[in-house]
């Protein structure tokens, strides 16, 4: 672990190596597991704002979950996170010709219909943030079904830090990544 200002990161960003693989895993992560994406405070009026614009984007039981349950929910764990379509897929999710699971929100922001991605959370994946009243804890996240991410990472040698660049400068800023890239150096350095 090291610390870059109000954040304490775990070398395996940097020690591990990631790059999502679709054509293997189809998008489990955004089909599999217990609850939906985590959502930040100010994310959820962004989602609220743009549901309209993201709706056609959506299937018909991802927009019946969301007009049940809302644009957000709150989890077990009492934090905001996405709402599930019975208790699986995250409701945004959509799926292409060959059974990838793809984000609705993203398709929106891919065809120029809204200007934000998706939520933090799934952009940063498998990073994974827990916020303290100091800190946030910066982590990587070990998934199985994220095993051929893994393994394709290796093969073209893209540590995790770098893969999520857009995600974690999109959380922290420019200077807080400038300043991760030196201690992935430093790391480096001292492997040689």
């Amino acid at each position: 672990m090291f610390q870059i200002g109000k954040t304490i990161v775990s070398e395996e960003i940097i020690k591990k190596d990631f790059v999502c693989n679709l054509s293997a895993c189809k998008g489990a992560c955004c089909i599999d597991g217990e609850a939906g994406a985590p959502v930040e405070e100010d994310e959820k009026k962004i989602l609220e704002d743009i549901y309209p614009l993201v709706k056609p984007f959506l299937r018909p039981e991802g927009i019946a979950a969301i007009e049940a349950q809302g644009t957000w929910v709150i989890g077990e764990d009492g934090e905001p996170e996405t709402p599930l379509i019975n208790g699986a897929d995250c409701a945004y999710v959509t799926f292409d010709k060959r059974g990838t699971a793809l984000c609705g929100i993203e398709e929106a922001y891919n065809q120029g219909e809204i200007t934000w991605k998706k939520p933090v959370s799934c952009h940063l994946y498998p990073v994974r943030v827990q916020d303290y009243s100091e800190f946030a804890a910066v982590n990587y996240h070990h998934w199985h079904i994220c095993d051929d991410a893994c393994s394709l990472g290796k093969e073209l040698q893209v540590p995790v830090y770098k893969f999520v660049k857009q995600a974690l400068v999109r959380k922290f800023g420019e200077d807080w990544y400038e300043e991760l890239e030196k201690t992935a150096l430093e790391i480096e350095a001292k492997k040689m």
